[in-house]
């Protein structure tokens, strides 16, 4: 999924509440955010995204799109 206009920053706190709503350890969904943010930063470094638009941003947005609507998730 590509986020190329800006989040607002309401949008950013809803999913991130999304986000830790649906985990059932808030440690764990943390660590897993800030890991996805890591690799997503260091594997797509020749890709040109947004860069108004962080990693752990996206990796918010993205893992509470996953969880929220399984059906994205290819197998």
């Amino acid at each position: 999924m590509v986020y190329s206009n800006l989040i607002e920053s309401n949008q950013i706190i809803y999913k991130t509440e999304e986000l830790l709503d649906a985990a059932a350890n808030r440690f764990k969904i943390t660590v897993q955010v800030a890991n996805r943010a890591k690799r997503r930063k260091y594997e797509d470094i020749d890709i040109i995204d947004d860069p108004r638009i962080k990693p752990v941003i996206r990796a918010i947005l993205e893992m509470a799109d996953e969880i929220t609507q399984p059906e994205i998730i290819g197998d």
